[in-house]
């Protein structure tokens, strides 16, 4: 399942735990199976049958919006508790019948994603969880939305596709020229990167595979940028505020572990 994200948790030799894939489910362990992640690769388009604005009162007292999408042949296999990226959004399988699945969706990731924006009928990108073995074809993108991004326009020069989002500054630290970013669970890279606004290019494949050339402008997208860069930047605002500011070190970056 997908746990909360331990922000500000940070490891001491290594930003390997952080990655972990998840293993076979085994309920066995309180049901914990892991960090749960994802490549960015777009395995399959599902529908969406059913959005529930409002949010049911379970008998925790636990609230929760339901979200029913059928996830055609993706469903095959899938248990109750799996975990499966719905537009970049981690959620977990509450129930299943047939290709459809719903998803119980908490009012923290409601009010921080697009997926109120879904209506019956809506494409929504799908990628379940990554397990031991699986390729590594995009990069590492955990479903924990960082933001949302208004689509401004795609470019269209010489045969090459650029999408323009504008985004809060402060998600800007983490968007660099040829970094990695998911949007809409979509692994890409990034082309430009200005104070509040960055671009990514679409590949024929993307084009092909994803809704991202349907998207109109003003549109909101789900962001993800990138793991390692979200987590030195973390990590130096953090030393920044708790001492002089210095220049960074090779024993700065192993004493907050990221190197080895």
């Amino acid at each position: 399942m997908c746990p909360d994200n331990p922000a500000g948790d940070f490891p001491r030799t290594s930003y390997a735990p952080l990655i972990r894939v998840c293993e076979a489910p085994d309920w066995s362990q309180d049901g914990n199976v892991g960090v749960c992640m994802f490549t960015g690769i777009i395995q399959s388009l599902g529908t969406v049958r059913r959005v529930e604005a409002a949010p049911r009162v379970h008998e925790s007292g636990a609230h929760a919006h339901r979200l029913e999408i059928d996830l055609g042949v993706l469903a095959d296999g899938l248990v109750t508790g799996a975990s499966v990226a719905v537009n970049g959004v981690c959620v977990t399988v509450a129930a299943r019948q047939g290709s459809v699945a719903s998803f119980d969706v908490v009012p923290e990731t409601w009010s921080r994603t697009t997926l109120p924006d879904l209506r019956p009928g809506d494409p929504v990108h799908l990628e379940r969880a990554l397990r031991v073995g699986d390729p590594l074809d995009g990069h590492f993108v955990q479903g924990h939305v960082d933001g949302i991004g208004i689509i401004e326009h795609i470019a269209r020069t010489a045969g090459e596709w650029k999408l323009w989002v504008s985004t809060g500054p402060e998600q800007m630290p983490c968007i660099v020229p040829k970094g990695s970013i998911a949007l809409d669970g979509v692994s890409l890279t990034v082309v430009d990167a200005h104070d509040t606004r960055f671009s990514v290019a679409l590949v024929p494949t993307t084009l092909e595979r994803t809704t991202l050339a349907r998207r109109r402008p003003g549109q909101r997208v789900n962001i993800e940028t990138d793991i390692v860069a979200r987590l030195v930047v973390a990590w130096l605002q953090r030393t920044a505020t708790s001492g002089p500011a210095s220049a960074l070190t090779w024993q700065q970056l192993q004493a907050g572990g990221f190197v080895t």
